[in-house]
């Protein structure tokens, strides 16, 4: 039988994740099944173009906040070379099995449901070295094979960057729509727009911008400064058509609590994020 194309001559699987691709197409074709155990109501992806901007921070605050109000909330880690969730909330594996091939995920202790590579691997600090396939295939069974249970919210923090794993992410589960971390540099700027358009070529919905690093609070005399430069993010986000959901500054307490006791962190710069997602 023939292989169908796409209208501009690719084949099925050179035209996977490209720009050609209708948006019916990939759902139809690429989104893989939920585990059969598992029903699950939002799934929120947060990105960014590059890391060190504080992405994994801001999925566990928003995780935090949505907890706190009384809703049933779960973090699946994509960051599969870079996983960091389980060292903030000071939880550790192995995760447990539930027959042949379903896998429990581990609950923090302000019951959070995670998943991470980390929960898995019999050494926690033993480097993942894999092949982009490879880790994006562990990403697709960490939403089939992991027994979330009944959840309003997933959040999935998505590694840095627009390669095989966020486009994974993007094609292979619902992602209601996805908050973009950044700082106030120029450059990130420019990395930001390419994470945004990756999501509108994947038909994603931007739910809006979130700012970290924006300024410090001098503890002395409570002024602000603005070590990475005045924030930009106001024009971005004018310039893009998307809100801004958040400024975080540096904030030595929520640094303390992210070497293992996150589950106690309350982040009050993101409620404006919070509100944005009760009313998805």
């Amino acid at each position: 039988m023939e292989e169908k194309s796409c209208k501009s001559g690719c084949s099925r699987e050179s035209c996977e994740g490209c720009e050609h691709a209708s948006a019916e197409g990939k759902t139809n074709s690429f989104l893989a099944e939920l585990n059969g155990q598992s029903k699950i109501g939002h799934v929120i992806g947060v990105v960014s173009g590059k890391g060190g901007v504080g992405k994994s921070m801001v999925t566990a605050s928003l995780a935090n906040q949505m907890a706190k109000e009384g809703y049933r909330v779960g973090i699946l880690d994509a960051d599969i070379t870079g996983p960091s969730i389980p060292k903030m909330y000071g939880i550790h594996g192995p995760a447990q099995m539930w027959g042949e091939d379903n896998i429990l995920p581990v609950s923090t202790e302000n019951g959070i449901e995670v998943m991470s590579i980390n929960l898995l691997l019999p050494d926690e600090e033993s480097p993942v070295i894999w092949r982009g396939p490879i880790l994006a295939n562990m990403v697709k069974q960490f939403w089939s094979d992991v027994v979330w249970g009944e959840l309003d919210y997933l959040f999935v923090d998505m590694p840095p960057g627009t390669g095989d794993v966020p486009l994974t992410v993007f094609q292979s589960i619902p992602v209601d729509g996805i908050v973009v971390v950044t700082s106030p540099q120029e450059l990130v700027r420019l990395i930001v727009k390419k994470a945004l358009h990756m999501a509108g070529t994947m038909k994603i919905p931007v739910l809006g911008l979130v700012e970290n690093y924006s300024y410090v609070v001098c503890p002395d005399c409570g002024k602000q400064f603005r070590i990475f430069g005045e924030s930009g993010i106001d024009t971005l986000a004018e310039e893009l058509e998307v809100p801004v959901l958040g400024k975080m500054p540096i904030d030595t307490k929520l640094a303390e609590l992210a070497d293992g006791a996150f589950g106690q962190a309350e982040n009050e710069y993101l409620k404006d994020a919070a509100e944005t997602l009760k009313n998805l």
